[in-house]
């Protein structure tokens, strides 16, 4: 009788052992994937900042040209603070 209750506690503290290996390794899994979905994340926002981008630089029809998309916010600058200007009259 008392070697089948050490023999069943040998076998509980086997499971228990493998059961904490498992954990421990699905945390780790956890840690990883959690690091892997920020790094997805950030990804993304780069690539939406990159496409808004060249959403505003199409939008003022200066597809690779840097200059003429700078001239041209410029211009669109310069006839907003005319039209506030002639507001405040």
């Amino acid at each position: 009788m008392l070697e089948g209750i050490r023999k069943e506690i040998e076998k509980l503290i086997s499971l228990y052992e493998a059961e904490k290996a498992e954990r421990i390794r699905l945390q780790s899994q956890l840690m990883h994937s959690k690091a892997e979905n920020e790094a997805c994340r950030k990804q993304i926002g780069d690539l939406e900042q990159q496409v808004n981008n060249l959403q505003l630089s199409e939008a003022f029809g200066a597809t690779g040209d840097k200059a003429a998309a700078k001239a041209k916010i410029e211009k669109l600058i310069k006839e907003i603070d005319k039209c506030i200007s002639l507001l405040e009259n």
